[in-house]
């Protein structure tokens, strides 16, 4: 926790080198490079509370508004869309195929809208509910842990960002552990 808190105080702060100089074409790429890493993360806890979702519909209450809180982060942390040219078509990202779209929102019901997992297996989700809130829970913490690393090295917007979804995380934690019962 205090590595944490101490990377909170010094998420805000620039650095010597060019890297960090705002526009420079290296922290450009350093953000976004960080930010599809930490989309990536909250990709793969938004696809665990699916596979919950999917295996424990009984949750569904419990569950939705946590899930469709991961669905804005994924949103929130997408890499922007590329800017337009003078013609007013896109340019090509360069790292667009790195780069996942920010589809894995949901509908107004809650539903999930679009491919939300990306690549990769399904989550293994345990037969026992209990167990599976405790390991939604545990991956929740992860993601957070994650967020909170990642802030150290982002731009002083992007770190604000990475707080707000680090207690996020940490809040989603404590509500499916100890928050309400099971």
């Amino acid at each position: 926790m205090g590595a944490t808190a101490g990377g909170l105080l010094t998420a805000c702060s620039g650095g010597d080198d060019g890297a960090d100089e705002p526009g420079s074409a290296a922290a450009v790429r350093a953000e976004k490079a960080l930010r599809v890493r930490s989309t990536r993360t909250s990709r793969e806890l938004l696809r665990q509370y699916d596979a919950v979702l999917e295996l424990h519909p009984d949750q569904a209450t419990r569950l939705t508004p946590l899930r469709d809180s991961v669905a804005l982060h994924v949103t929130a942390l997408s890499p922007p869309p590329p800017k337009k040219e003078e013609s007013g078509k896109p340019k090509p990202s360069p790292s667009e195929s790195e780069s996942e779209s920010a589809s894995a929102s949901a509908s107004p019901d809650g539903a999930p809208v679009g491919d939300v997992g990306g690549a990769g297996p399904t989550p293994f989700v345990p037969a026992d509910p209990g167990k599976a809130v405790r390991e939604l829970a545990a991956a929740e913490r992860r993601s957070a842990d994650a967020h909170a690393e990642a802030l150290v090295h982002a731009p002083p917007e992007l770190a604000r960002l990475l707080a707000s979804l680090a207690a996020a995380g940490a809040a989603h934690a404590y509500l499916l552990t100890k928050g309400s019962s099971s």
